[in-house]
């Protein structure tokens, strides 16, 4: 080996300048924004891709800044210009110096901004799949199904490795209620080609036994904002928009809307979200029983004073009932009574009546007294005998 080596600092100064001699101005560059994320310096860092058109794969990605007094002009003419703000998913026309850094490396700094382009690939798709899945009527069907009033069985989508997972459980366990909940993993790829085929698989499995489980939860946490695109599939989109029981996800950032995200029942920001919406509703019904218990007891105590109150009010006038019902029933019995006397015998035979008996049996018919007949006759005073001549 005759030739010295070079230190690295020395190639990457070669790499600089070979650079800066092919790329003497600004170019233009066609991209897709697979992040944008503003400073508080007001900078605004970028992220470009280009994907294979037959794979959807990445074939290509870059770094990109926008400077604070260039992005302070950009931002809103091309708001101005497309209706849409500056965001990921669009696919955009940048003009950019190539710059290349012997500690930081390559990236573009971009320079200006051709608002023809404003809807990326990415977002153009996610568009048909959601006009797609409009027309076919089933695009808000998850979000109809009713939530449960109790979601402690959740069924989870998710990577084992994933440590959006792992903060899930963690938030369900350290409630500050202390619900138990009963989450039960379904292992799924949340990165790359196969996330489509593992999520739809895990659903299935899911419906499998539908009645064990009262919601299921999809979360990803962490991840590049260029990895979405596998979660804006139409086949997956579709499962999840009729699947029997309500859908929540958690697989983005404060930034990200995936398809997925549109059609789920509830969409959360992360896998924590994802986490406290179930504890929240829990919560709320714990409210509910309790606001329901203190109704019923202060129901219950009402209707007790009510009914103590009416019954020290029936003593107070028990007396004054007693006495007019005991009135009311000596008057009956008066009556009673005199009904009684005026139907007694010797009060007939005081008006003048009699009673003839034969053989102690009254005489009814004169059939009864054929002539010779032995007869008594009782009267008011006493009684006498005769004894029949003739009857007519």
């Amino acid at each position: 080996m005759n030739e010295e080596p070079l230190t690295l600092f020395a190639l990457n100064n070669l790499v600089r300048g070979a650079l800066a001699q092919n790329f003497p101005a600004a170019c233009w560059v066609v991209g897709e924004l697979s992040e944008v994320r503003e400073t508080a310096a007001g900078h605004c860092y970028i992220e470009l891709v280009e994907r294979d058109e037959a794979a959807d794969d990445l074939v290509a990605k870059a770094r990109g800044t926008i400077w604070a007094r260039i992005y302070s002009l950009l931002k809103p003419y091309f708001l101005e210009l497309t209706g849409t703000p500056f965001s990921v998913g669009l696919k955009v026309m940048l003009k950019v110096t190539v710059v290349f850094h012997e500690l930081y490396g390559y990236s573009l700094d971009v320079c200006d901004i051709e608002p023809a382009f404003t809807v990326g690939d990415a977002a153009r798709r996610r568009k048909a799949v959601i006009d797609r899945l409009a027309s076919e009527g089933v695009l808000d069907l998850n979000k109809e199904l009713s939530f449960p009033l109790l979601p402690q069985r959740i069924a989870v989508i998710s990577s084992s490795y994933a440590a959006g997972y792992g903060d899930f459980c963690d938030q369900l366990a350290r409630n500050p209620y202390g619900f138990v909940f009963y989450p039960a993993l379904f292992p799924a790829p949340m990165q790359g080609n196969k996330v489509e085929p593992g999520i739809i698989a895990a659903l299935d499995k899911i419906a499998e036994n539908i009645e064990f489980w009262d919601v299921v939860v999809i979360i990803r946490g962490g991840g590049a904002t260029s990895d979405l695109s596998c979660f804006d599939t139409y086949d997956l989109a579709n499962n999840c928009a009729q699947f029997p029981l309500p859908v929540i996800t958690g697989i983005g950032h404060q930034r990200d809307v995936s398809v997925l995200d549109t059609v789920a029942h509830t969409s959360v920001k992360t896998p924590t979200a994802a986490a406290e919406l179930l504890i929240h509703a829990m919560a709320a019904q714990a409210a509910a029983i309790d606001e329901a218990g203190r109704a019923i007891a202060t129901a219950v105590n009402d209707t007790l004073a009510a009914c103590k109150m009416r019954l020290n009010t029936l003593l107070q006038r028990l007396p004054v009932f007693t006495a007019l019902y005991l009135q009311k029933q000596e008057h009956k019995l008066d009556l009673y009574k005199q009904a009684i006397d005026a139907a007694s015998p010797s009060h007939v035979l005081a008006m003048g009546y009699s009673i003839t008996r034969v053989g102690g049996k009254a005489v009814r018919s004169l059939a009864d007294v054929p002539p010779g007949t032995r007869v008594v006759t009782t009267v008011a005073g006493g009684s006498f005998t005769s004894i029949v001549d003739e009857n007519k």
